[in-house]
């Protein structure tokens, strides 16, 4: 007796469990004849199966030698798996079971729906490829036949679910249905009603059909479903996996806390327009070592990423194509409440998921309807990465580039002012008109998009570099109001409170936005090195300067953190770097045009750069 694995990896072993080493396209030929009312095939219809892109004689040559190295492989085997003749191949099914036998089993409706269940999780040949188009069309229509089986598999089981794991595995197959159909309303309607077994009584009967929203529910409540999300485009929906969480330490409840995510994932599938990805590829994404090759490989456009510690469960929603964090909050849960609270978290968690959704869907689809531009304002947004002269240049002419495609595009005029103010920074020769330039860029922005936080933040930055620090907070304020969770933005307004004499109000904003942004860039590390600076904690500001990738930037305040702290030797070779970069850099100059609100700041500042030797 032999086994033929098709799902997953495709295999062959025999009797005892050892792999057959038939080749590739051997495994396949059984694979399909398998799936064939009498299992055979005539030896030009397997050829042209095979190799559909080759020429008959040479699809026919092809065959020839893959019989021949399987007959040496069965060697003098009484029973082969195949039955081979001058015009035919058969699949020798009283020799060869196979895992799609599950399929047509018969059993209790609950125990076939796991079965079944399990075995479409793996993937049909989801370890072969599929190297002609007559193969790429069946491994497609096996699918979607196996999704039906599965689907009636699972209607017949609803009836007879009881309990917490019964209602688990009726959501979990219900989801893997729905990522491959979002259009399939009465499994939508069966996951709305038994979410996750989240309604289940102490004693684990079954619930009465729950509502998605109680009437418990705050009135500003709005349900995911009614959340807008433009249902006339013609693109496929972006694909969200939501992470099952880790626990930090012995951090308590994480089953709850992982049921808690379950019940978020099955009430965001009321959004018709995001396509969720099942639990189960959601723990094999979580398991990953390299998870952004696993997510990219799924074309997987937002990550729900969870974290259970004694403070409570953290979430965070990931835009992964630019690594943006476009929401974060912390759900408090302890053991005794939690049970109680864990309908209002997951339903406080959904609307919150979906509303940034919905908003970042509508920004994205806007840059996207005019494909250059936003193409240009990519390579500009990549290039700004690093505060060189030479990279903060080229991205300005991308983002002039971005301009010409379309002249009204806020995001480029954004761009354009930030690389203003970053060359204003870099060049430390208080160049008015790169201050001029950012700003009517800034202004340029707001006009266009004044619902987006990028233009309010640029205008915030040059106020303050215009030495206008009120003007500044407000702006960056406003920005804040805007996206709450941009990280970003939470940095910029760290950076002008550092300028606007509240270093310690500085750092506890930048050390929040490196909450949000654990991989900080250098320029969150820049800023709180100042705000440590201006704090009197000098080491601390070092230590930040010596986390930086590119310390050029910092190289200054480095220096003058080190001959206030002592290290005058340090100190030295941060100011011989800091005038390699800028021979003409002038100290008394420089302090003239760094807005500083109060002059407590300034002196301070002053005196670390003279005793740094400048």
């Amino acid at each position: 007796m032999y086994h033929l694995q098709t799902f997953g990896d495709l295999q062959l072993t025999d009797a005892n469990g050892d792999a057959v080493r038939y080749p590739a396209k051997g495994l396949q030929m059984m694979a399909y004849l398998y799936t064939l009312k009498d299992h055979v095939l005539s030896r030009h219809e397997l050829a042209s199966f095979l190799w559909a892109d080759a020429d008959a004689e040479l699809a026919g040559l092809n065959l020839r030698k893959l019989i021949s190295r399987i007959r040496a492989l069965d060697g003098d085997q009484i029973a082969p798996p195949l039955e081979i003749t001058s015009t035919a191949i058969r699949l020798v099914t009283a020799v060869v079971e196979t895992d799609l036998q599950v399929l047509t089993s018969s059993g209790a409706p609950m125990i076939r729906l796991e079965a079944i269940s399990v075995l479409l999780q793996r993937g049909f040949l989801a370890g072969a490829r599929a190297t002609t188009k007559p193969i790429e069309e069946w491994i497609t229509r096996q699918s979607v036949d196996h999704r039906l089986i599965l689907r009636e598999a699972l209607l017949q089981a609803v009836p007879v679910a009881e309990g917490a794991d019964d209602f688990r595995l009726l959501s979990g197959a219900g989801l893997f249905l729905l990522e491959k159909d979002p259009d399939d309303e009465p499994v939508r309607t069966m996951l709305r009603k038994f979410p996750g077994g989240a309604g289940l009584s102490e004693g684990g009967e079954r619930p009465t059909p729950l509502t998605l929203y109680p009437a418990s529910a705050r009135a500003d409540f709005v349900p995911a479903a009614e959340v807008p999300i433009d249902l006339t485009r013609a693109a496929p929906p972006p694909r969200l996996v939501l992470l099952p969480p880790t626990a930090e330490g012995n951090a308590p409840g994480l089953p709850l806390a992982r049921a808690l995510v379950e019940d978020v994932t099955i009430e965001l599938c009321a959004l018709r327009n995001i396509s969720v990805v099942a639990p189960h590829t959601a723990e094999q994404i979580r398991r990953d070592a390299d998870k952004s090759t696993v997510v990219a490989r799924h074309s997987i456009a937002y990550l729900l990423d969870t974290k259970l510690s004694g403070e409570g469960l953290y979430a965070q929603l990931v835009y992964f194509p630019t690594d943006e964090i476009l929401w974060a909050s912390r759900f408090p849960m302890t053991q005794e409440t939690l049970p109680l609270q864990r309908r209002m978290i997951a339903q406080r968690l959904t609307f919150s998921v979906a509303q940034e959704l919905a908003k970042n869907e509508a920004s994205r689809l806007n840059m996207e309807a005019d494909p250059q531009a936003y193409h240009a304002y990519l390579v500009g947004a990549s290039l700004m990465g690093k505060l060189t002269l030479p990279h903060i240049r080229r991205a300005r002419s991308a983002f002039k580039e971005a301009l010409r495609h379309n002249h009204d595009f806020a995001p480029a005029f954004t761009g354009l002012s930030r690389t203003y103010t970053s060359e204003w920074l870099v060049t430390a020769q208080g160049d008015p008109e790169l201050l001029r330039a950012a700003e009517i860029n800034a202004m340029k922005a707001i006009e266009r998009d004044g619902g987006s936080a990028g233009g309010h933040r640029e205008l915030g930055v040059t106020k303050l570099y215009l030495g206008d620090v009120d003007e500044s907070v407000a702006a960056l304020s406003l920005a804040e109001d805007l996206s709450p969770h941009f990280a970003d933005v939470i940095y910029s307004h760290a950076d002008t409170l550092v300028h606007a004499s509240r270093p310690g109000d500085a750092l506890a904003k930048i050390e929040k936005a490196m909450s949000l942004n654990p991989i900080s860039p250098d320029a969150y590390l820049w800023c709180a090195a100042g705000a440590s600076f201006f704090l009197e904690q000098y080491d601390r500001a070092i230590g930040y300067v010596d986390a930086m990738k590119d310390k050029a930037p910092a190289h200054r305040i480095a220096a003058a953190a080190c001959a206030m702290a002592g290290d005058r030797k340090r100190a030295q070779v941060f100011r011989q770097r800091a005038n390699a970069l800028n021979p003409v850099f002038d100290l008394e100059k420089w302090l003239a045009v760094v807005p500083f609100k109060e002059q407590w700041q300034k002196d301070l500042y002053r005196e670390g750069l003279l005793r740094a030797g400048f």
